[in-house]
């Protein structure tokens, strides 16, 4: 219980100022993935898909270059 709520707060916390950064800089990438990470903690219920989940997300945030 409480690990996912530390999960949800982690990724919701990279989704927003990935969102907020896409939204300055116009990069539609950035906001959409921020966006998500942000949203997904809501719908996912276990531990290891809200990690997995959200490390995958982050890692395309980081590492898919246009």
């Amino acid at each position: 219980m409480i690990s996912n709520f530390v999960g949800g707060m982690i990724f919701g916390s990279i989704g927003f100022v990935a969102f907020v950064y896409g939204k300055k800089m116009a990069e539609y990438k950035c906001m959409f993935i921020g966006l998500a990470l942000m949203i997904f903690p809501y719908f996912v219920s276990g531990n290891w898909p809200l990690y997995l989940i959200g490390t995958a997300l982050t890692l395309v945030l980081f590492f898919w270059k246009d």
